[in-house]
């Protein structure tokens, strides 16, 4: 039982915000720092689609498919020379509420399940795609309109800051974090030509993450996902 889930996830828009590294600091798990791209620290705003899902190798029908919408930061860790980069999730939103349940109960993560639904318009020449999902009867969103021809990172790069991380940390409490592996070949992106974010950060992610309502993103980017596995031994740490 070493895989806990394998499944695609496709058309990654990330929406990369700098911020005080001090409103991060109440979510931020034990026995992990903040990772900084240049002396600056970041959240991202996700969106992506979760296809083919399967979990212990077993397909999961109807709901094997949905969106996913998660605020992330970014944290290292050190283990015996070893420099492990990995993320830290605020919240992950589902439309579904028995992966919600699995998820939380089976991980210790922070889903939630809303609303949600996709558009994707593609050819030859562009890529649109956006995600929706509802909070309290408002619709949130992510658009984004980018090349369809597909490029890679460049080392060194912001695009690899933000997609090279292959851990997840799950602060349980103020006393244990769980850690995770996730795998995955690195990512090709695509060029973004314009975008739009309508999200109420405070009221879907809380009072710290007010001051992005009115933020306007370093970076949006676009990437093309593939298959991902995520281990399913977790490290307490």
């Amino acid at each position: 039982m070493n895989t806990f889930l394998n499944a695609k996830w496709s058309n990654l828009i990330m929406a990369n915000y700098e911020i005080d590294p001090n409103l991060l600091m109440p979510f931020l798990p034990k026995g992990v720092e903040l990772d900084y791209y240049q002396g600056k620290c970041y959240v991202s705003l996700v969106g992506f689609l979760f296809e083919n899902t399967h979990i212990f190798k077993i397909p999961i029908p109807v709901w094997g498919t949905f969106e996913e919408v998660n605020l992330r930061f970014y944290v290292v860790r050190k283990v015996d020379g070893e420099t492990r980069r990995g993320v830290v999730f605020i919240n992950e939103t589902v439309p579904n509420k028995i992966v919600a349940f699995i998820a939380n109960k089976l991980y210790k993560e922070h889903y939630t399940a809303v609303p949600t639904k996709y558009s994707w318009q593609i050819n030859e020449a562009q890529k649109q795609i956006e995600y929706h999902w509802k909070v309290k009867q408002t619709w949130n969103s992510i658009k984004v309109n980018a090349s369809a021809e597909k490029e890679k990172m460049k080392q060194g790069s912001f695009e690899e800051f933000i997609f090279e991380h292959y851990y997840g940390y799950t602060k349980v409490n103020d006393h244990k974090t769980l850690e995770y592996k996730v795998e995955h070949p690195s990512w090709e992106i695509n060029k973004i030509n314009n975008y739009q974010i309508n999200c109420d950060f405070k009221l879907f992610y809380g009072a710290p993450f007010k001051v992005l309502n009115d933020s306007k993103p370093y970076s949006v980017m676009l990437a093309e996902g593939s298959d991902v596995r995520v281990k399913w031994k977790r490290n307490e740490i």
